[in-house]
């Protein structure tokens, strides 16, 4: 459609310059322009969505002398896996298409002297271990729980919190910058949202009423928003809400006869999917529970297995069986899901359990809703009853173990089999006994992509890297040194591997050994912790080197751990602080400094859990 001068009120040369522009236009452009022109008038005008904005018609009143201002907002993430900085990113988009100015940064990047000067900010944060913030949100959380943390009289904030209600700190992180930036004097223009993992439809929520928020009053240039519009999970092809079925090429066993672990190596096929990924990413998985765990599971509850539930809000209808195996978390108790069951159940002694955080905290250590039904019997009236308090199956993420330069349509995964036993009964790791007991080359595992830009390769190919990765912490290393072998990197590596025995437990050994033949590797320093009267581990190979990786770090190596959080992971960054003080003769809190520092510069980089 053209404007013509004859029927509007424009000159010629405005005629020219609108004609010029409609048309490349999109919709969601249309929708702000026209949502702009409303909030000029006293009056406004319907708009079909599809069709070109309207010009107002010489017969509307001229607009109002106060101008709209086009609104700032400023997003901080903090992300250690990559969800915040993805849910950042999507909440970001979906601003600017409503019109605001959108600042987006990691909080490791976001100067904090530049906060007075922010009006509205959506922090977005995952909380990592025991309570405590991502890597790259040290910095600021530290800064703003400090002395010099300014007065926020002029700014409106809000919260989204991610989380995992299997841990006692659930989303602790977000509950402090949510306490602080209020106590700091930051009005909360949308209340904070606290996402477990299945994170998607809370996050979509909570991204509708920070709209909501930040359009109220004077200077609303943004359009209504949606679910549809604003969910920050919108899929692509496939993603985490339209997974891939990837066929199992290769399903081994790494370690050798008469190892005391069992660890996959799985190969899976990318073939049609148009998936891609870089080292350092994800792999995540919806796994199925253990049948022979639902079936006694179902056994003690006396429920119809051919019962038909709802499982969604979207209507969706499984048998009690599938939900169960499929749908549904049950191999794992939290606080929250206690605390909803007494509300159903009628079990007097389920109440005074609930009531006592530390009987509570001791019950559900290492037990399940098996011995949950058991103990305690089933609530609610109905199947449906039962199953709706459920967390929905979370995915598992592992670390990639290949490079896609090296294994085109390929990704394969390092994966640890998961056995023990607590409470008089064995256990098994879902996804992990399921990819070692299961599954055959030929069936097909639901998965998507975690990118993370967390945890990546130097760009420069000349920067030397420091990997440290026992066990199957392994696994993005290898992705790592495959990458580095096919762009021809020249810079130096240097790996510190462990494990429990040389002869059994040292994964991927001929291939580090062709490396450091080829001279892909410069250097590998391993720990085998059982093959010694006193055990060693990659900690103590990094004290016997400190003169050498102190030098290397003063030539700008990049240092990378992956593994275990809780202890591996804690121990190498005290020795690594240790190191850093005796070779560079520093005191204790210089050489906290110095490593912080390489944490604010990308060079110290951990991917643990």
């Amino acid at each position: 459609m053209q404007l013509q001068v004859m029927n509007s009120p424009f000159n010629q040369e405005q005629v020219e310059l609108l004609n010029r522009l409609l048309p490349t236009l999109t919709v969601s452009q249309k929708i702000w322009l026209c949502g702009y022109l409303a909030a000029t008038q006293s009056v406004s005008a319907q708009v079909p969505t599809e069709a070109p904005v309207p010009i107002p018609s010489t017969n509307v009143a001229p607009p109002t002398t106060e101008t709209p201002i086009l609104k700032d907002v400023t997003i901080l993430y903090g992300s250690q896996t990559g969800n915040s900085q993805s849910l950042a990113v999507k909440s970001g988009k979906a601003l600017e298409e409503r019109g605001f100015n959108v600042t987006l940064s990691s909080m490791s990047d976001f100067k904090p002297n530049q906060l007075k000067k922010v009006d509205n900010l959506l922090i977005v944060v995952s909380t990592h271990g025991e309570g405590e913030p991502p890597d790259n949100a040290l910095s600021f959380h530290e800064f703003l729980h400090g002395r010099r943390a300014p007065k926020l009289d002029t700014l409106r904030f809000s919260v989204l919190a991610l989380g995992d209600s299997s841990y006692e700190f659930f989303c602790q992180t977000g509950k402090d910058f949510d306490q602080r930036l209020a106590e700091l004097g930051g009005t909360r223009l949308y209340d904070r949202v606290d996402c477990d993992l299945d994170f998607d439809e809370p996050a979509a929520e909570w991204l509708e009423g920070v709209i909501a928020g930040l359009s109220q009053g004077n200077g609303n240039t943004a359009a209504p928003a949606s679910t549809e519009d604003v969910s920050p999970a919108t899929p692509s092809v496939y993603s985490r809400t339209n997974p891939f079925k990837a066929e199992v090429l290769e399903n081994l066993n790494l370690n050798g006869r008469g190892s005391n672990k069992e660890t996959r190596h799985l190969e899976l096929s990318l073939e049609g999917s148009g998936l891609t990924y870089e080292p350092g990413d994800s792999i995540g998985i919806f796994p199925e529970n253990d049948p022979e765990l639902v079936d006694e599971l179902l056994k003690e509850t006396k429920w119809d297995p051919n019962e038909r539930l709802t499982v969604s809000k979207q209507g969706d209808t499984l048998t009690l069986q599938e939900a169960l195996r499929s749908h549904y978390e049950i191999t794992n108790l939290t606080k929250p899901l206690l605390e909803q069951i007494a509300k159903l159940s009628t079990n007097d002694k389920l109440q005074e359990l609930v009531q006592n955080t530390d009987n509570l905290k001791k019950y559900i250590s290492g037990r399940d809703l098996l011995d949950l039904v058991r103990d305690y019997g089933t609530w609610g009236e109905t199947a449906q009853d039962f199953v709706s308090i459920l967390r929905k199956m979370p995915p598992r993420l592992y670390s990639i173990a290949s490079s896609l330069a090296a294994n085109p349509e390929e990704v394969h995964l390092t994966i640890g089999a998961v056995r023990y036993q607590t409470h008089g009964r064995e256990r098994k790791g879902v996804c992990s006994i399921l990819c070692a007991e299961r599954l055959e080359p030929g069936d097909t595992l639901p998965i998507f992509i975690q990118h993370n830009q967390n945890f990546k390769l130097p760009e420069s190919h000349e920067t030397p890297v420091i990997m440290v990765g026992p066990g199957t912490g392994v696994a993005p290393f290898r992705s790592f040194m495959q990458e580095r072998e096919e762009v021809g990197a020249e810079g130096k590596s240097w790996m510190f591997f462990g494990d429990q025995h040389f002869v059994t437990d040292f994964l991927y050994q001929t291939e580090w050994q062709k490396w450091l033949k080829d001279g892909v590797l410069t250097k590998m320093d391993v720990a085998f912790s059982r093959d010694t009267d006193e055990k060693v581990y990659v900690q103590h190979r990094m004290l016997e080197n400190s003169e050498e990786l102190y030098a290397w770090l003063q030539e700008g190596a990049v240092f990378y751990v992956c593994g275990d959080e809780k202890h591996m992971a804690h121990d190498v960054h005290e020795t690594l602080i240790e190191i850093v003080e005796k070779e560079g003769n520093m005191s204790r809190e210089q050489a906290e400094a110095y490593v912080a520092e390489m944490q604010q510069q990308k060079r110290y980089q951990r991917d643990v859990y």
